[in-house]
């Protein structure tokens, strides 16, 4: 048996999913965003019960109702993990389980994305199942331990998108609620509705793609909604393109960013940028400011 090295022709010719989360604050349009989608390719995984934005689109659906179901639906999905024992979710025999459950797996090839809405509720029953697991009480009373049930929370939920996230041959979009926020020093930021810390922290390291829709005002004053998808960004909104292909600002339109995203790649040359701007202030360093406060003593 030969050391299993894909080329670089192989791995251009396979065919690849963009995995991407789009975050906005309520009713800025993230589920609406399924009309721009073939609704013939699409599969809805419905969490929020919340289709009446879209009362009338005519793709298909699924309504799961808890986090089993969440998980289930994951290892159909993304098929099974060889690298996990059985006892684990998405193993092999979680998968035979699953496909006995809900049959041939073959039934979703004729979808190219599953369209998730949203994490913010996933999180929220991954954590009421956690606290009613073991780890979330203590061993030694027997009450309620919530830092044992939040644990438990990172591992459920960071597996599950990692799962999802390696699914080859389909798109998967998360959708999530922003919050603003004003941190102890008056500043504002913005942050995933995510129960716990540890997925909002680590999701952007999973996903290809991360990408805010929000509210921008033209220099004339007109309000309009966009799409934010560059990390370095004035607002300091959530955002990351790992494509290299998309401006700072996008159009909302998911059909049109994926087409965009999936095109063709530009030279690293012109993707990448290694210079630094001429009228960036210089950063202080420990040498610059021994330097500095050694010439202020002698003057």
């Amino acid at each position: 048996m030969s050391l299993p090295i894909i080329s670089a022709d192989e791995r251009l010719k396979e065919t690849k999913g963009i995995k991407g989360c789009i975050f906005g604050k309520s009713g800025i349009g993230k589920t609406s965003l399924l009309w721009t989608l073939p609704a013939e390719k699409t599969l809805f995984f419905d969490l929020e019960a919340g289709d009446l934005a879209i009362e009338g689109w005519q793709g298909d659906t699924i309504r799961p109702r808890t986090w089993q179901d969440c998980r289930d639906i994951a290892a159909f999905i993304g098929g099974p993990n060889p690298a996990l024992r059985d006892e684990q979710p998405y193993s092999q025999a979680h998968y035979d389980a699953v496909t006995a459950k809900y049959g041939d797996a073959g039934a979703l090839d004729k979808y190219d994305t599953i369209f998730i809405d949203s994490i913010t509720v996933a999180g929220r029953l991954c954590f009421n199942w956690c606290k009613g697991q073991p780890q979330a009480f203590s061993d030694k009373t027997g009450k309620p331990d919530t830092r044992g049930a939040y644990g438990l929370h990172g591992q459920e939920m960071i597996a599950w998108l990692t799962h999802l996230q390696h699914t080859r041959g389909k798109n998967i979009w998360f959708v999530g609620i922003l919050d603003e926020k004003i941190d102890d020093f008056n500043r504002r930021f913005f942050q995933p509705q995510i129960e716990g810390s540890k997925t909002a922290l680590e999701l952007p390291g999973i996903v290809d793609q991360v990408i805010t829709m929000t509210e921008m005002t033209s220099p004339e004053g007109k309000s309009f909604r966009a799409f934010i998808c560059h990390t370095i960004n004035d607002a300091g909104y959530p955002a990351k393109d790992r494509s290299g292909r998309l401006d700072l600002m996008e159009e909302p339109h998911l059909g049109r960013l994926m087409q965009k995203i999936a095109g063709k790649a530009k030279p690293a040359a012109e993707r990448l940028t290694f210079s630094i701007e001429q009228d960036a202030p210089a950063s202080s360093t420990p040498d610059s400011q021994e330097n500095n406060e050694t010439q202020g003593g002698q003057e």
